[in-house]
């Protein structure tokens, strides 16, 4: 049965899209998963889900979460632009315009990984909880902090997997698969890193392998300088490499060591188990952030703009 004033939710992936729509979120009434081609075909496959209901007058509005990087500056002439991305074929892509000419209902768009933040913030593991920060460790790193239950913006959109981290080139001579940076944190600790690094894809290695030490080592100091830095009072670590749940305790001793009782506050010195966590939502994370954002949460609309 259709529901009158439905939210619809779009996690625009470099890897996946999934479209969802629902009344009663948390709960998805309606969903899809298919994975990103080139612009127009995965768009056209956007525009199919949604039509229907659209034109049946069920749909009140839809937030889109991108792969960036992206401009969510709507002051800027490329607003909603997917910009300089190393994904084949998608650089300044408008995806934003391309789907509300299509569609024609109100859009709200920011990052993907602030639509997992959202999610994350409004239903699932840092619920309630501000400052938060969703990081995600996939086929590409990405970061949203969230203060005042918004994701931070300044002069852009924030870019967390390119942040520069210590690189021991004795332990990993690696150079790094990132187009622009190398070695930044995404070029050594990123899927394709570890595809480039092995021939193969992460999820082939054994939980065994050295390289998971690796691993650990850079995504305990990019977390390090993202506490220094932001203080969240919650880290979420999400995405397709943490799927390996030994990791957590690894990451969360790793990140203890590094601090070395610099911070003082009882979530870092006593609670860690609770204070860098796997979303609750699971895959769902950034769709149902996506349709939080529909609903007006989060606070990414271009009526109130980014400075």
């Amino acid at each position: 049965m259709l529901h009158k004033n439905m939210f619809g939710g779009i996690e625009a992936g470099g890897t996946k899209f999934i479209c969802a729509l629902t009344s009663e979120p948390p709960r998805l009434e309606h969903q899809v998963t298919f994975s990103t081609t080139d612009p127009s075909s995965t768009l056209e496959q956007v525009r199919l889900f949604f039509e229907p209901f659209i034109q049946q007058g069920m749909v009140a509005s839809i937030g889109l979460a991108a792969f960036g990087p992206v401009e969510v500056n709507p002051f800027s002439p490329t607003y909603g632009y997917i910009t300089a991305t190393p994904k084949p074929g998608w650089r300044d892509t408008n995806i934003l315009g391309e789907l509300q000419r299509h569609l024609g209902v109100p859009f709200v768009f920011h990052l993907d990984v602030s639509g997992s933040a959202i999610g994350e913030h409004t239903w699932g593991a840092s619920r309630g909880i501000d400052p938060s920060l969703y990081l995600t460790v996939g086929t590409g790193i990405g970061g949203a902090y969230l203060l005042n239950g918004a994701p931070l913006s300044g002069l852009a959109a924030v870019e967390m997997g390119h942040i520069r981290i210590p690189h021991d080139r004795l332990k990993d001579p690696f150079e790094g698969s990132c187009p622009y940076h190398q070695d930044c944190f995404e070029g050594l600790a990123a899927g394709p890193a570890i595809t480039a690094r092995f021939g193969k894809r992460g999820e082939d290695l054994t939980d065994e392998d050295p390289f998971w030490l690796l691993e650990v080592e850079y995504i305990a100091s990019a977390l390090t300088n993202l506490i220094l830095t932001l203080s969240p009072r919650i880290i979420v670590l999400g995405g397709g490499i943490m799927q390996r749940s030994f990791l957590y305790p690894l990451i969360r001793s790793r990140v203890t060591e590094l601090l070395n009782g610099y911070v003082r506050e009882d979530a870092i010195l006593s609670g860690m188990d609770d204070y860098i966590i796997p979303p609750a939502l699971g895959r769902y994370s950034g769709v149902l952030g996506a349709i939080a954002m529909a609903m007006g949460l989060g606070n990414p609309q271009p009526a109130l703009g980014y400075s």
